[in-house]
Order: structure tokens, then C-alpha cells, then sequence
């Protein structure tokens, strides 16, 4: 056990003020009462998406040398929440992580506002007799529920109240395995980790501003030089401002470069990747550059296999602007050119490194475009997501308010789609439902 002293020591070194500084990280921090499954949940939502898992107050007793009883006994509630404070802002630097929160950790303003201001905070809660059931079934010694536990349970759950009751994200764990309610997590916060094809790679439902994506690109070790390719309607509306971040933080030896083609399926041909290869030799990019596609399924696929096959394989990133490309073709790492003959008909599977789905990105496309991803989401639902197929049948006006609910659900049911046949030798041609039918219809009437 550490001595008090030692303690004092470490909380001088490691007082300094939290700076908002550093880089911005998108931690998960789950919070809630005792029981509600939060380190067990943690655990597994860590390995479904690749990062870190750290339970907070077993990094306080590696950091104190002391459990958390003898913490308690010896400092007192008051010492414990500065002692936890000191190792949040430790936990909170560098790569994405789970953090995994004490029951209380949040009471003092100073660590909801690091917790805040580094990532989402998921509130878990759960039904009073499940807490007691699972804090039964897991004997330990709790310095706050001391006594009979069903009463000190009820008591503390009743001094919390108004604190528990103000954190909006909630996911509740009552009659679900660990598995289900990090399933449930990934859901409500667009957070998924695709598997099955090489290395696998990182799908973020990010609303907001570009201004994250140069941290993401860091992070992602993705390095400059950087191409962003784009079709001439998204250059005017969106690219011009990807490339004003990107100059404004530098990003690179080399300013980044776009690369743009004309709107329209039309386009999807072996000229337009030729133009990127030699747009992307213009621009210096190597083996080490990164392509960032920023479009609908068109310029996903075309940027896509240009960056496969470019130095013999580049990495990319796609940042979709129609919600046909977020829930279906940005997706599952398909890319390729059509030949006068079909479409579709030459490319390879080549994954992004990363897919950012913004819905801000969908305030400004035509209702045509709107309802035409429209028709992919409730194809989704009616494969494998009745909550997703019923919202779609709620109308119109219904779908645009919801527009965020029905892209991280159209997402989710495709990553578990391709995830158990990566390939397309099995059950992934379930999505492709009448593309086979609708493309033949295509060549034949010249639409």
C-alpha cells in the first residue's frame, strides 16, 4: 500500500491544469450506478471496435497501490475524487479508449467536464433488483453501500437522482448480456469497427464540421500528401471547404490537392480513374499519401479502386455525401469502373482505412437523391431491422427528422451483413435484393 505521502507526491506531479490543448480524442466513457454492467460491457464494446479498455478505478488502485477501501478509509470520499480526477485527465490523453467510470466519478463538475469535452458519456441504467441481483453475484467490499445492500442501494440511487437524470445518452442493460447492450451503444453513437476483409477498418457516424477529420487522419496514421477527390457538384459545396481545413492545419509537406470529374453514373469509367492516377502523380502522392473520397457511391467507387490500384495501393478514407452511399455502397469495400457492356464489371475489393457519415452533409441534397437512399434503408430494414422498417413507414416528414436514427441503423445492418461474408460468396448477395434484375433493365433500355 502506498503511503499517504507518496500519494500527495504523485497528485502534485500530475495536478496541473486539464488543457483543452491536446489532441481531441472521441473517448466512450459509460457511466452509471453500481451493477449497471459498465466494465463488463466496456470490455466487450473495446474489442467489437479495436481500442483500449480501461476501468477507472482499477487504474486508481495501479496508481495509488491501494484498493479502493483503503483509499477510502484513508482519504475519505473528498481525497478518493481528487485522486480520481488526477488519473482521469492521465486516461484521457491519447488514442480512443473505453473508459469504464466509477458510479460517482461524474459528481465533481470538473471531471464530467473532461469526460464532456474528450468524448460521448453513455449513461447505463437498470432496473433496482438487477442492480441488487448483479451486485450480489459479484461480492465486494463497497465503502458507500456498506451495510444492508438493498437499502444503501435505494439511498445512494436516491441522492444521485437529479445527477443520473441529467445525462441524455442513455442505454439501459436490464435483460440484455453484455454483447446486446454494447450492440445497443455502438447503435445509438454510429461507432463500429468492420471485420473481415485485411486489417479491418473504422466506420464514425460524425455530425459537425471537418474540422475533427485532420486529428482522425492523425490518429488513423494516415499521412500526407493527401488528394481529395470529389465530382463537380460536391467540389463547390463541401470540397472547397475540406481543403481550406486541411491547408489551415498544415496538414503536410505538400498542400493538399482535388481532384474533381463530372456529376453522373456516365462518368464511372476507366477515363475518370486515369484522370485521378494522373492527378494523383501532379499532387507528389506515394505509397504513404492517403485519398480522401468525398461523394456519393460514384466517387467512392471510382477513388476507391483508383487508390488500389495507384502505386499498387494507397490508403483512402470515404467521406459520403448521399444516404445511399452512408447505408449501402460507401460500405463493404467494393470499388470499381462500369464498361460500355454493364456496370460494375472491373474493380476490386479495397476498404477505406476509415468512413466519416456526417448527416450535416445531407442538409443540402435534392429530395430525389434523399428518397432514393431512402428506398436502400427500408431494404435494410426489411432484411434485418424491423425498428429501422418501421420508422422508414412513418412518412416522409417523419424520415428527414429521424435522418440521423436511419443512417446508423442502415449502417449497422450492413457491417453485420458483410461481416459474415465479406466476400459476397453467401449471404451478402441478400442486399443486392433487385440490383441484378435493375441493372440488366438498365443496359436494355439505355437509362
Amino acid at each position: 500500500m502506498m503511503t499517504v505521502s507518496k500519494i500527495r507526491d504523485k497528485l502534485k506531479v500530475n495536478s496541473g491544469k486539464f488543457s483543452n490543448d491536446s489532441v481531441a480524442m472521441n473517448h466512450i466513457f459509460l457511466y452509471g450506478p453500481p451493477g449497471a454492467g459498465k466494465s463488463s460491457t466496456g470490455r466487450i464494446l473495446a474489442l467489437n471496435l479495436k481500442v483500449e479498455f480501461v476501468d477507472l478505478d482499477a487504474e486508481i488502485e495501479n496508481f495509488t497501490g491501494s484498493t479502493i477501501p483503503q483509499i477510502m478509509e484513508e482519504w475519505g470520499e473528498n481525497g478518493f475524487r481528487d485522486i480520481e480526477t488526477t488519473v482521469l485527465k492521465r486516461n484521457v490523453k491519447g488514442r480512443t479508449k473505453i473508459i469504464a467510470l466509477g458510479g460517482g466519478a461524474l459528481l465533481r463538475a470538473q471531471n464530467r467536464s473532461i469526460a464532456e469535452s474528450k468524448g460521448a458519456v453513455v449513461f447505463l441504467e437498470a432496473d433496482l433488483q438487477i442492480l441488487i441481483d448483479r451486485l450480489i453475484s459479484a461480492p465486494a467490499i463497497r465503502p458507500l453501500l456498506a451495510g444492508t445492500l438493498e437499502e444503501q442501494l435505494f439511498l445512494l440511487l436516491d441522492r444521485r437522482r437529479q445527477h443520473y437524470a441529467s445525462f441524455g445518452l442513455r442505454v439501459t442493460s436490464s435483460g440484455k448480456t453484455p454483447s446486446e447492450t454494447a450492440a445497443e451503444i455502438q447503435l445509438a453513437l454510429g461507432r463500429f469497427h468492420v471485420q473481415g476483409m485485411g486489417k479491418g477498418y473504422d466506420v464514425l457516424f460524425q455530425p459537425g464540421g471537418f474540422e475533427d477529420l485532420v486529428e482522425l487522419l492523425r490518429e488513423s496514421g494516415l499521412g500526407p500528401p493527401v488528394a481529395i477527390a470529389c465530382d463537380e457538384n460536391v467540389a463547390p459545396i463541401y470540397g472547397d471547404r475540406l481543403l481550406t481545413v486541411l491547408r489551415r492545419a498544415g496538414y503536410g509537406y505538400n498542400r493538399p490537392h482535388m481532384v474533381t470529374i463530372p456529376a453522373g453514373e456516365e462518368h464511372k469509367t476507366i477515363e475518370s480513374v486515369m484522370k485521378f492516377w494522373r492527378r494523383f502523380l501532379l499532387a507528389g502522392l506515394d505509397r504513404k499519401s492517403t485519398v480522401l473520397a468525398l461523394g456519393g457511391g460514384v466517387i467512392g467507387d471510382l477513388a476507391g479502386f483508383a487508390a488500389s490500384t495507384f502505386m499498387r495501393g494507397i490508403p483512402w478514407i470515404n467521406i459520403p455525401t448521399t444516404l445511399l452511399a452512408m447505408v449501402d455502397s460507401s460500405l463493404g469495400g467494393k470499388t470499381g469502373f462500369d464498361l460500355p457492356e454493364g456496370k460494375n464489371l472491373v474493380g476490386a475489393f479495397h476498404p477505406p482505412r476509415l468512413i466519416i457519415a456526417n448527416p450535416y452533409l445531407l442538409t443540402t441534397l435534392p429530395d430525389t437523391e434523399l428518397r432514393s437512399g431512402l428506398a436502400e434503408a427500408v431494404k435494410h430494414g426489411v432484411i434485418a431491422d424491423p425498428a429501422l422498417f418501421a420508422l422508414c413507414g412513418q412518412g416522409y416528414s417523419a424520415v428527414k427528422a429521424n435522418i440521423s436514427e436511419i443512417v446508423r441503423r442502415g449502417m449497422a445492418v450492413k457491417i453485420r451483413v458483410i461481416e459474415s461474408d465479406p466476400y459476397e460468396q453467401g449471404l451478402r448477395a441478400s442486399l443486392n435484393l433487385g440490383h441484378t434484375l435493375g441493372h440488366a433493365l438498365e443496359s436494355v433500355s439505355n437509362f
